[in-house]
Formats: structure tokens, sequence, C-alpha cells
């Protein structure tokens, strides 16, 4: 039995050290990510660190629970990757609709993720708007509303229920189902 030289093998080793480090090659550009010849939309590099972490933690529990309720986990890993930028409107070139899009998303898996906890809307802001999130916070608490008149969230002040149209102030968001 003989071997090849490495030179000549083709590349099937997996990355160690530094590679794998660096993550997943990139476009030149930085906004897909090369996985075997595929080209996939990065996540937003805007989104804070400790933010991106949350946002991954629910994508991988909404993913490894399609397994066992895919009508449950669907739209959660669809929250999650719209929230990171991944899937929806191009996180280059946002548009006021995209934001909003995204904005509802990132509302919706941060709460799911904190499991019963609150959230403030310049957590979503921070996840769309990276720096300039300050200039989001306005258009957050408007999607925070629409999303309280849905029923899918509401929204509180010092723990209490309040009318997201009344609010002065700091508010917080709470899941639905509390």
């Amino acid at each position: 039995m003989t071997t090849e030289p490495d030179e000549a093998r083709p590349e099937t080793r997996s990355e160690t050290g530094a590679e794998a480090m660096a993550g997943p090659e990139r476009t030149p550009d930085g906004r897909y990510v090369v996985v075997n010849g595929r080209r996939w939309r990065a996540t937003d590099p805007g989104v804070p660190e400790k933010l991106r972490a949350e946002l991954v933690d629910e994508l991988m529990s909404a993913r490894r629970l399609v397994r066992t309720d895919a009508a449950r986990a669907r739209p959660r890993v669809q929250d999650a990757k719209v929230a990171l930028g991944e899937r929806g409107e191009e996180w280059w070139a946002p548009t006021e609709e995209g934001r909003r899009v995204r904005l509802a998303a990132a509302i919706r898996a941060l709460l799911q993720h904190r499991d019963g906890t609150t959230i403030c809307p310049s957590d979503a802001a921070r996840v769309v708007g990276g720096d300039d999130w300050r200039d989001l916070m306005p258009l957050a608490r408007v999607v925070a509303a629409q999303l309280a008149a849905d029923g899918a969230i509401r929204v509180q002040q010092k723990g209490v229920d309040i009318d997201p149209s009344q609010a002065v102030g700091p508010i917080r968001l709470a899941p639905a189902d509390l």
C-alpha cells in the first residue's frame, strides 16, 4: 500500500489552531461565508458579541427542538437567523421596513432565549443598529408597541403592564405568556 504525499491529496483535514479560530472562509467583502464551496450569508458583524452569543444560543436551542416539535421550532429558527442578519433583508443595505422586521425578530428571539425575563428595547436596537443603535430606539419602541398590540409581547414599566402609546421613560418588554 502506498500513500500519496500530502501535497497531492485533496484537502480533507479539519482545521486546527489559528485556522479554526479564524472561522470559515469569507468572501472579500465579508458579507458571506463559504462552507464546502457554498456561499452563506454571514452574521452581521455589527451585532455586539454578548447579544450575538445569546442569539446563537437561541438558534441552537431552536434547531435542537426541530426534531421533536418542528411547528414550534421553525419560527424560532427564523427569528434567530433574521435577528443575526443571516436571513431576510441584507444587513449591509437596510431599509426601514427591513429594520422593523429585524427588530421584531430580535425582540422575539431574545425574549425566547431569556426564558421569562424581560428585555430592554435597546437590546433589539443594539442587535440591528450596531454602534448607531440609539438612532433606532424610536423605531424599536414602535415595533414593540405593534408586537404588544398583536398579543406577542407585553410592555411594562416598573413590572406593571402598560399601554405602550402612553409610555414615557424606560420600558421593558416581557413575553406574552407570563
